[in-house]
This record gives structure tokens, sequence and C-alpha cells, in this order.
């Protein structure tokens, strides 16, 4: 069983502080890290930049992690005889690193570790030590126990332990000055949906909830500026501590509008998880008014709303301030993938904690909705 309230990570924030890596690393004990990152911060010479030159380098991480992308980094690890790993990029790599952290120490095939499994309990301490470094403000992955993967036959699942949860996050604004405006408002949507969605939850954290509703007010204060000027620190700043607070309150689990994100993620392996949450949470909160209207009430109060049913038309709005798409077919989704969604959807392990019971007509329905 998995504690209800379980805060690990040591986090080190601030502009500049990307330079404490190595001795971080030393200190942890990692001696021979593998780096974890995507080939576009790859070639943007993201080991210098964390003064890893000399680290044995995993660089094929996809917008979404994939099963044979998470056994090719073990078979790296192995290849460098590693001790750790450093995540360095968005949500994807860290998620990645974390599968890998799995099959290094664990024999097994990663589906055994999933939730839909009963995975958790054959993960142990014998995950190597993970350090996160994000450069994006959404997943909240570098405080998270979770990770999400797409396993060979096409699902996305998820995987959860404390072990899974890095021993450090690395979490530097100046890496985010970069991100473009698409970028910026799919990986903000993601960190606002976390915050939206843990409070309303029905499982009981206080502390959680807390911490959503403060990392919701700053993401929906600095979301649009950082959207318009990439090159503000102090939005960006606010930004990465929204998708923080969204990592850390998450554990108190999610809702529809990840279990509907979840398999659209998997249709082709390029549709990003944030943007999805961003299009999707207007009509989750309508579908769940009736089920939360205590939360959705508190959620407007903080936003300085008239009333909770205010909520999906604001996030309609900042949408459409953000440049997201409207629908899912902008996103060259069509019917009949959608189809065998709605299954996996309401089997979703974000399912059982959505506000209003998630069956799999009611997961159809909101399909068609933003079709």
């Amino acid at each position: 069983m998995q504690p209800t309230i379980s805060y690990l990570t040591d986090v080190y924030f601030g502009i500049g502080v990307t330079n404490i890596v190595p001795d971080l690393l030393a200190e942890i004990g990692i001696r021979r890290p593998l780096l974890v990152t995507d080939p576009g911060l790859r070639d943007l010479g993201i080991a210098e930049r964390v003064g890893l030159n000399d680290a044995h380098v995993y660089s094929r991480v996809g917008t979404n992690p994939s099963e044979p992308q998470v056994l090719e980094a073990r078979q790296e690890y192995r290849n460098g005889q590693c001790d750790g790993l450093v995540a360095v990029g968005g949500g994807s790599s860290i998620d990645l690193a974390k599968c890998a952290g799995i099959l290094v120490g664990h024999a097994g095939t990663l589906e055994s570790f999933t939730l839909r499994r009963g995975g958790t309990e054959r993960i142990t301490r014998r995950v190597p030590p993970i350090v996160a470094v994000p450069t994006t403000a959404g997943s909240g992955s570098e405080v998270g126990r979770a990770a999400l993967v797409t396993l060979r036959c096409g699902d996305k699942v998820g995987i959860v332990s404390r072990f899974l949860t890095p021993a450090a996050a690395v979490c530097d604004p100046e890496l985010t000055l970069t991100m473009p405006p698409p970028l910026s408002a799919g990986t903000g949507m993601d960190a606002i949906s976390h915050c939206v969605e843990t409070f309303c939850s029905t499982r009981c954290n206080p502390v959680a909830d807390a911490i959503a509703l403060d990392g919701l007010e700053r993401g929906c204060r600095h979301i649009e500026t950082v959207y318009g000027d990439g090159s503000n620190r102090e939005a960006r700043k606010e930004m990465m501590l929204c998708a923080l607070q969204g990592g850390l309150a998450f554990q108190k689990s999610l809702g529809a509008a990840h279990s509907l994100s979840h398999p659209l993620g998997s249709l082709d392996g390029q549709l990003h998880h944030g943007t999805l949450n961003g299009l999707l949470l207007p009509v989750v909160l309508r579908f769940n008014a009736d089920y939360c209207a205590d939360k959705l009430e508190a959620m407007a109060q903080r936003l300085r709303l008239k009333k909770g049913s205010d909520l999906p038309e604001y996030f309609d709005a900042l949408n459409r301030q953000l440049g997201m798409p409207e629908s899912l077919a902008e996103l060259g989704v069509t019917r009949e993938e959608l189809e065998p969604l709605a299954a996996k959807a309401a089997a979703d392990h974000c399912s059982p904690t959505n506000p209003r019971p998630l069956d799999e007509a009611a997961c159809r329905m909101l399909y068609l909705s933003v079709l």
C-alpha cells in the first residue's frame, strides 16, 4: 500500500542552480551517471550545460516515452556500467528514466510493473538513484512517484511507486527560457490541469489541496505572460513553481481529463499530453460540475471569478488566448480512432478518483464533445 502523503525529493530551485549538478551527484553517490535526454537538447549541448560532458548518454527520448526506448536506455545504462540516472528534459525524459531504472534493478517485463497489473508492490529500492533536471514547466514528474509509458501493445499506462521518486530535482527556470510559445502553453496547461484535477479528486489529502490551490492561482496568473514573452524570467520562475506544485499535489490522484488524455497520447506518439489536458479540461469541469460544486466555488474564488460555474468558460477563454487547439480533429484525430479509446479511458488509473463516476459511455460522450 502506498502512503497517503509522502514528499521525498530534495528540490534545488532558482535561476542558475543547474551548476550544482556535478557536486550533487557526488553527494548522492552517483559516479557514472546515464544522462537521459531528447535529441533536441542533446544537439543544444545540454550535457555541457549541466556539467556532465563525460557522462554516458541516452538521447532518443520521444514526445511520449515508449517501451522500446526504455529497453534501449536500460542497455545504455548497462553498457556504461552506470550507477545512477540524470534525466534532463520534459516529463517524457524523466518518466523514461524512471522506467529504465525499474528494469535496471528488477527482472520482469515493463508491463508487469504497471498499476493495472498490480505492479506497485513489485518495485523495490533496487531502482537506482534518479536526479531530475526539468527543462519545461508542466509535468511535475521531477517530484512525482509516477511514470507514464506507452507499451509495445500501444496502451499508455501508469507505473507508480515511491521508489520512482527522484532523489533530487534541480529546477532552474533559465532552462525554460527558450521554450517556444506552443510548448509553453501546452506544458503550462499540463501543470494547471494537475492542480485542478488534484483539488477535485475524491481522495483526502488536505496538504495536496492547499498546494494545488496555490499552484492553480500561480499558473493562471503567469501562463499568458510566458506564452507572449518567453524571456520573462519572473514569469518563467512562477510557472516552474506551478509545475512543481502540481507534481507535489497530484500524488492525491487525478481525474477524467487525464483518463481521457492517456489513451489519446498512444495514438501516434506525437500528441502532446499537456495540450490534450488543456483541451479536455473545460468539458470535464462541465461534466463534473454537480459532483464537486464546492471545489469549483473554491477555485473560482481563488481566481477571482464570480461563481464556480464560470470556470469552464474561463478555461475555454484561456485556451483561446494561448492559441490552443479547439478540437481533437484539429490535431488530426478521427472519430474512428476515438471509438476504441473510450473503454481504455474508463479503465485508466485516474478514473476511480474523478468526482463523477466515469464509465465507457461517459468517456465516449466526452471524446465526441471535443472532436
